[in-house]
């Protein structure tokens, strides 16, 4: 990923910017949909966000942190969206047509998810789906590391929670 950053940010190669924005289109969306509950403000933040990084790519300095800066962007432009709406949304995912066999758990995942709330939620999200660590979480959001990690650890215990409760209730 690193070449392609350089290629895209040195020599202005779009072609090079496109595969960029293809290789990290799925995480845009993941933590897009941490934030936002609407599918058309989702994609307004990815696309604003792709925007955004197409115009400051020459700004980022360390291209090695190219995921990060570029999951900072959608993260301020879901923010941006939500003071816009004033409304907090929760997440809205629905599986494609042909992941017939997944959606039961999908769609009880995205509610458990959706009880737990959105400062857990979004931790959650980038550690368990994206792989960032609590060090990089904590630059995202810019928070403390330690704080990041007492975040990380009551979102378990609150999904614990909701998935137990939840299996009382079957």
């Amino acid at each position: 990923m690193k070449c392609l950053v350089l290629k895209a940010q040195k020599k202005h190669d779009q072609e090079a910017f496109v595969k960029l924005m293809e290789q990290n289109r799925q995480s845009m969306i993941k933590v897009a949909r941490s934030y936002l509950n609407n599918e058309e403000d989702v994609a307004d933040a990815v696309q604003a966000s792709i925007l955004a990084c197409y115009e400051k790519l020459d700004t980022l300095r360390q291209p090695q942190y190219f995921k990060t800066w570029l999951i900072r962007i959608v993260i301020n432009k879901c923010k941006d969206i939500l003071r816009q709406n004033r409304e907090i949304y929760l997440p809205d995912v629905m599986p494609e047509p042909g992941e017939v066999d997944t959606i039961q758990a999908d769609l009880e995942f995205v509610e458990l998810l959706q009880e737990i709330d959105e400062k857990y939620r979004t931790i959650l999200v980038l550690y368990y789906a994206e792989g960032f660590n609590t060090r990089e979480i904590a630059e995202l959001l810019e928070l403390n590391e330690n704080t990041v990690k007492t975040r990380l650890t009551r979102a378990r215990e609150q999904f614990a929670r909701q998935y137990q409760s939840g299996l009382r209730v079957v």
